[in-house]
This record gives structure tokens, C-alpha cells and sequence, in this order.
């Protein structure tokens, strides 16, 4: 289902969900490294731009959804994983941060490599 401007307001209001009903293998398992790859893409994308070629490791596998980045554009759902992945913040902002923190985010498998 292609979601156009007028199906906004029901679709956020209910709380749908995007995930699908499809036997797909995950790509990662909890406790892999994980590179995110470097991506630019023209359209939409759901991949945080400051999280690209950063080191993560994934905490949680979320389980199957339609990819976002090709479903907003009526493209097919692409089914695939999404995940929980752990960064630290000197990997996302440098030296100058706590050593200590870390921040969670959901990753597609489309977004990330094995290290």
C-alpha cells in the first residue's frame, strides 16, 4: 500500500505498523560489529546521516518490516530486518564525549555491513 498524503492522518493515528509477514533470513545476529555503510541517496531514506561508516553492534533483532526507503516511494515493501544497534557516543561524536554513554538505533539491514 502506497501511503499518499490523505492516509496520513489514519495510519498515525492507529498506530500501524510496518511490519510484514514475510520468511526473510536476518542478515546479523546479536553481539556482531557492524559498519554502517556510507549511503547518499537522492530520495528518501530512514539511515541517520551521522551514523554512516560508524561501528555499532547490534543489541536486537526487531524482525521483519518494509523498508522504508522504497516503500515511501511505491517501490515494493523489500522486506528486511531491522535491528537495535548500539553505538557509543566517542563513535558518533569524537574524543570529547563521556566513554561511558552509548546510543541505541534501529538499523535496516540494507544500512549496514559485517566489520
Amino acid at each position: 500500500m502506497l501511503l499518499t498524503p490523505d492516509l496520513v492522518g489514519p495510519v498515525t493515528s492507529t498506530g500501524a505498523s510496518a511490519r510484514v509477514a514475510a520468511a526473510v533470513a536476518p542478515r546479523f545476529r546479536v553481539g556482531d560489529r557492524v559498519r554502517v555503510r556510507n549511503m547518499h541517496p537522492a530520495t528518501h531514506t530512514r539511515q541517520p546521516a551521522y551514523i554512516r561508516c560508524k561501528l555499532g553492534m547490534v543489541d536486537k533483532d526487531h524482525g521483519v518490516f518494509a523498508f522504508p526507503d522504497t516503500h515511501a516511494h511505491g517501490l515494493g515493501e523489500k522486506p528486511q530486518h531491522c535491528y537495535s544497534v548500539r553505538f557509543t557516543a566517542r563513535e558518533l561524536w569524537g574524543p570529547a564525549v563521556s566513554d561511558r554513554d552509548t546510543l541505541l538505533i534501529d538499523v535496516f539491514d540494507d544500512y549496514m555491513d559485517l566489520d
